[in-house]
């Protein structure tokens, strides 16, 4: 087994272990301080604290690499896709912030963050098992509303643990290391219908009349198990900080707990927000919504524009979604792989020309469909995707936890999720009116609209200040 992170987590663990929570009126473009200098953790406790992203993974990417085409299974046409997407980034939008806030004022057996973990992967895993046997549009789309508050639940919490738990000087190469587990999990789980059909050689039972094939059904399976198993190993290897003080911890919780105390509390943290938040903001903004406009469309586009599949139905059709699910792996490996190089890319030349770098290859790689008429020319495609998903995942939250206030971690990491989901919500309305109007119905179209958002957010990029100059340490 991994070894262990030598924290108490037992509440009366000595203060020396304990954050110093500094008050609300803190400068937020400082540096947050505490009065405990945190221990610096080994690889492999970094190891385990991250491993949970790999099961969290497993439900975004199943989620991505199939749900459009589950929709379309069912019926779907492709301007009606966006809308089918709605009622997730809707429910991360409200569930984040308050999830974020709740687990700010929560401490007990498992800790701060950890019983969100595990109640989100309890859920999610029950939703991986029911999502392929829908049988109707509605109920996929209800399905996918509660896979993604469930999801939404166990994940915003992770992000705030890295900043609980390192020291700002290894907080880059924690967020790197969840990117690591990311693309690993994407990789596995975009490749599992493909693997299932190619490599295990799994057909479709005869009889069997569900419009779901088989090999999808059982990818999300064997999903719901790794994430209920990953999100596991991190709640039993890494303990948490305990407050300092937990009488003082246990009135604050009863002054800030509750509707209307919480919602006081989320919006004092929005009017207080970090001048870096807020010109990171736009920059993740225009990625987010670039990234949408790939997963809504990539996986039928490869189907309906280079496999020359137009019904759903047909094996041509499942054969070129199983080959989208592949290039998803694809960029995933190389998300996997590139952020083994992050932390050193980001101490040569900072983080904030390295995100930058980052997303104009992603803009270039989504652009660069438009002349891909072979499915291996595709994967070529991918590489500058997965170079950046890697700096997404890590390059904006390690600029961002430096600038918050430790008491206010989990709710900030909620708000910033705002300029995740709003550019879905956005793509879920109008899209489907613009592929229509404007793209008609062209799925390639789609893909390249979302590599001008990417440019869009390099040069948006510019206006940011990193809080922090990088030095050997910060690495």
């Amino acid at each position: 087994m991994s070894p262990r992170p030598n924290i108490s987590s037992h509440p009366t663990a000595p203060a020396q272990q304990a954050q110093n929570l500094p008050p609300a009126a803190l400068h937020l473009e400082e540096p947050a301080k505490t009065s405990m200098k945190k221990p610096e953790r080994s690889f492999w406790q970094i190891w385990n604290m991250s491993f949970g992203f790999l099961g969290i993974q497993f439900g975004w990417g199943l989620q991505m690499a199939n749900m459009s085409a589950i929709y379309e299974y069912l019926g779907a046409r492709a301007d009606q896709i966006p809308i089918l997407w709605l009622a997730a980034p809707l429910t991360g939008l409200l569930i984040q912030p308050i999830i974020g806030n709740a687990s700010d004022h929560t401490w007990g057996p498992l800790g701060r963050r950890r019983p969100y973990f595990l109640v989100g992967a309890i859920l999610s895993s029950l939703m991986l098992l029911f999502m392929p046997n829908c049988s109707s549009l509605w109920m996929a789309a209800g399905m996918l509303w509660i896979l993604d508050a469930s999801i939404n639940v166990s994940m915003e919490p992770f992000r705030a643990f890295v900043a609980d738990i390192l020291p700002e000087g290894q907080r880059t190469r924690g967020f790197a290391m969840q990117s690591l587990f990311i693309g690993l999990g994407a990789v596995i789980a975009s490749a599992l219908p493909w693997l299932l059909t190619n490599v295990f050689h799994l057909t479709q039972v005869v009889g069997d009349t569900r419009a779901v094939p088989t090999t999808v059904r059982i990818s999300f399976y064997i999903g719901a198990a790794a994430y209920l198993g990953a999100v596991l190993w991190t709640i039993f290897t890494t303990p948490e900080y305990p407050p300092e003080n937990m009488e003082a911890f246990r009135r604050a919780k009863k002054e800030k707990t509750g509707l209307i105390a919480g919602a006081k509390e989320i919006l004092s943290a929005i009017a207080h927000t970090p001048e870096t938040m807020r010109r990171l903001g736009p920059v993740q903004l225009f990625t987010w919504l670039g990234l949408f406009c790939m997963w809504l469309y990539f996986p039928v586009a490869v189907a309906h524009n280079v496999f020359g599949a137009n019904d759903p139905a047909s094996p041509l059709y499942k054969e070129g979604i199983e080959w989208g699910g592949i290039c998803f792996a694809a960029y995933s490996a190389v998300c996997f792989a590139f952020s083994f190089a992050l932390p050193w890319l980001a101490k040569k030349i900072g983080r904030k020309k390295t995100h930058t770098a980052c997303l104009l290859c992603g803009a270039i790689g989504l652009i660069s469909v438009v002349v891909m008429h072979n499915k291996y020319m595709l994967l070529f495609t991918m590489l500058g995707v997965g170079i950046a998903w890697a700096s997404t995942l890590s390059m904006p939250y390690a600029m961002l936890a430096a600038t918050l206030p430790p008491e206010r971690t989990g709710v900030y990491m909620g708000i910033f999720n705002f300029f995740v989901v709003t550019p879905e919500i956005l793509a879920s309305l109008f899209f489907g009116w613009v592929m229509t109007h404007f793209l008609h119905n062209n799925r390639i179209y789609a893909i390249i609209a979302g590599g001008l958002c990417m440019l869009i957010a390099a040069a948006l990029m510019q206006r940011v200040t990193d809080p922090r100059t990088l030095s050997v340490q910060d690495i």
